[in-house]
This record gives C-alpha cells, sequence and structure tokens, in this order.
C-alpha cells in the first residue's frame, strides 16, 4: 500500500480537469502537495480551494527540458524529497495524419513524452538512495487502443508505456513503484484544448467527451489505483475499457472495430 497521508506530492496538469480534483482530494488525505501547471493564477485559484495549509504551487512548462531540471529543484525546497510524481500534464490532438504537421507531433511528444520522462529522471537518483519513490502516469486508453485522429497522442502515450515498464523492472528492488492510469472518456475540456493539424486549439467538445465519467470519479479511482500501487488501471465506461481487452486477445478484430468507429 502506498500512503497518501504526510507523504510529498507532485502533481502537474493541476489547474483544471482530472489534475484538479486529484488536487483537492489529496489535500483532503493530508498529502504535502505540489501543484502544477503553465497558468499560476489558475493554480492559485485550486490551492484556495484546497482543504490544506501544506500546499504549494510551481509554474511548470513541460515542453520547457531545460527549465524542468530547475524545476525539479525547486520543488524539493517546499517539503523535502518528493514521495509521489504524478505526471497527469499533457495535452491532446483531433486531426488525420495527413493534416498534422510534424511540429505538432513534436509538441505532442516533447510535451505528453519527454516533459514527463524529464520530471521522473531527474527525481530518480534520490528515490533510488532513498529506497521510496512512486512514479504515477496518467496516459489514456489509446496508450494502448488508439482511434484516428489521434496519431500523435496516441504515439506520446504508447512512448510513455514503454518507458515506465522499463523503469518499473530497472528499479523494482530498489522499491521504485510505477502505476500507469488509463483513463478513458473524461468530461474535461482536453478535447477544447487538443491541436489540430497546424497547431491551434480544436475548440469545441467531442461528443463522447462530453458523456464522459466526472473528473471527481476519476480522480477518486486514480487515487484508489495508487494508494493500493496498481500497475495499471483502466479508467472509464465499458466500452473503453473493452476496447483494451480487444487489442489485447483479438487484435485483428480491434483493427477491424477501429476502422469503423465514428470518431471527433
Amino acid at each position: 500500500m502506498t500512503k497518501i497521508k504526510d507523504s510529498v506530492v507532485w502533481l502537474t496538469g493541476a489547474s483544471s480537469g482530472i489534475g484538479e480534483q486529484l488536487a483537492y482530494q489529496l489535500a483532503e488525505k493530508g498529502a504535502k502537495l505540489i501543484l502544477s501547471a503553465r497558468r499560476m493564477e489558475e493554480l492559485e485559484r485550486v490551492k484556495e480551494n484546497c482543504k490544506s495549509n501544506t500546499v504549494a504551487t510551481l509554474s511548470l512548462d513541460l515542453s520547457d527540458g531545460f527549465a524542468l531540471v530547475q524545476r525539479v529543484k525547486e520543488a524539493c525546497t517546499f517539503f523535502g524529497d518528493i514521495d509521489i510524481l504524478i505526471n497527469n500534464g499533457g495535452i491532446s490532438q483531433r486531426d488525420t495524419i495527413l493534416n498534422t504537421s510534424l511540429e505538432v507531433d513534436r509538441k505532442l511528444m516533447e510535451v505528453n513524452y519527454f516533459g514527463s520522462i524529464t520530471l521522473s529522471k531527474a527525481l530518480l537518483p534520490a528515490m533510488v538512495k532513498r529506497k521510496k519513490g512512486h512514479h504515477v502516469i496518467v496516459t489514456s486508453t489509446v496508450g494502448i487502443i488508439n482511434t484516428p485522429y489521434r496519431s500523435g497522442y496516441g504515439a506520446s502515450k504508447h512512448a510513455l508505456h514503454g518507458f515506465y515498464d522499463v523503469l518499473r523492472a530497472e528499479h523494482y528492488d530498489d522499491n521504485i513503484k510505477v502505476s500507469i492510469v488509463l483513463p478513458g472518456y473524461i468530461k474535461t475540456n482536453i478535447s477544447y484544448n487538443a491541436l489540430i493539424g497546424d497547431g491551434s486549439p480544436q475548440n469545441r467538445m467531442d461528443p463522447e467527451q462530453e458523456k464522459g465519467m466526472s473528473p471527481d470519479k476519476c480522480a477518486r479511482l486514480i487515487i484508489k489505483a495508487i494508494e493500493e500501487n496498481k500497475q495499471e488501471a483502466y479508467i472509464g465506461g465499458l466500452k473503453e475499457k473493452a476496447g483494451i481487452y480487444l487489442k489485447r486477445f483479438w487484435p485483428t478484430a480491434a483493427a477491424t472495430a477501429i476502422r469503423k468507429l465514428r470518431v471527433t
């Protein structure tokens, strides 16, 4: 079991959606919490709404690899060494491969993949020395079964699975834990902010996203997965979970189903 109370938890993507709800629930459980995102004013709003006196904010741009290493040093000045890193920050995509520029593909990888692993790699030596640490990565069901219009997004999530599966294996004897969380459709603004082919935001809600699970419920299930040290946690509706198992056991059937999907 992973203990939340009194643990130093660093949460990225904390200014809205799943991250905002995680912040509130982690604060209620007694975590010493560091909240990060790009928008400092939104982080301060979330901090004010947390029912805790042990919450700090730290602005963070996951696309700025050089600055991230400095941010790790700053994060450790608030409450000491980081016990749990929750890599929740990221951006999505909604466009075809033909319409999507390489610059957008690179940005998706820089933010979703390199941003996350930069933080993990910077924190890892201290965790290994202490024989204590938990990396939590919020990926997506598209990290296993991807759909049209999400090529770069899905690729970045697949890459996270590859990296963190190895981190878990290499540092098992160092008591380093890794939990990969795969949300399905969650009712957040991720589809509003998703990038289209030229790099601009989509600015509309996907129909399936609109009908998705609440961020509050998703956050509760993520925290439960952390506490139980789940290696993988599938969070969402029956459709998303069924898709994962279809891909795993009947890949040809999954490929056929994906071709016929009506997605936006």
